[in-house]
């Protein structure tokens, strides 16, 4: 609704608006862009350019899809999951993606499985166990140990002392 208001605004016309991507019919002059461009950096948006920059986002919008698709058991490991999806061989997406936003795409990963990780725990609805198997790990142990590896903290004592979980939220 924002890139909409925004490409309204700057008196763009468009035929496709989706997630992530937007056609705008006609020639759109400097002024119109820049307008919109704005308006989306206002808005807490930014307008993607390039060409590396585009297969980055569908590379995350791949990973945020498998994440919080979680009910469902993966059924190929991510690197052929997103070469099959992106149709790029993996090794190509893995450098675009580490030389844009320097780290693997496996840490961003792990990062992000972290932070749900911890949004879960701060549910409080389900226990470590069932936050271990939704989160596609292969024991409490597994989680348990990756969690303390990004955070510092195991998961119990950041589910026992919730002042903690204030400290946690900018370091992933």
């Amino acid at each position: 609704m924002i890139v909409k208001l925004e490409l309204e605004k700057a008196g763009l016309t468009f035929d496709r608006l989706e997630l992530g991507r937007v056609h705008i019919t006609g020639t759109p002059g400097l002024d119109q862009l820049e307008e919109f461009r704005q308006g989306l950096i206002n808005s807490g948006l930014e307008l993607i350019k390039s060409k590396k920059s585009i297969l980055v986002e569908k590379i995350k919008n791949v990973i945020f899809e498998m994440l919080n698709n979680t009910a469902e058991p993966l059924r190929m490991n991510f690197s052929d999951h997103l070469s099959e999806k992106l149709n790029l061989d993996y090794t190509y997406l893995a450098n675009m993606f580490s030389e844009s936003q320097e780290t693997s795409i496996e840490q961003f990963i792990i990062k992000q499985k972290i932070q749900k990780v911890k949004y879960l725990i701060s549910c409080n609805e389900l226990t470590l166990t069932e936050i271990s198997w939704k989160m596609h790990y292969s024991s409490v142990a597994h989680l348990s140990t990756q969690f303390k590896k990004v955070t510092g903290i195991t998961p119990s004592i950041y589910k026992q002392y919730p002042q903690s979980r204030y400290l946690l939220l900018e370091n992933v």
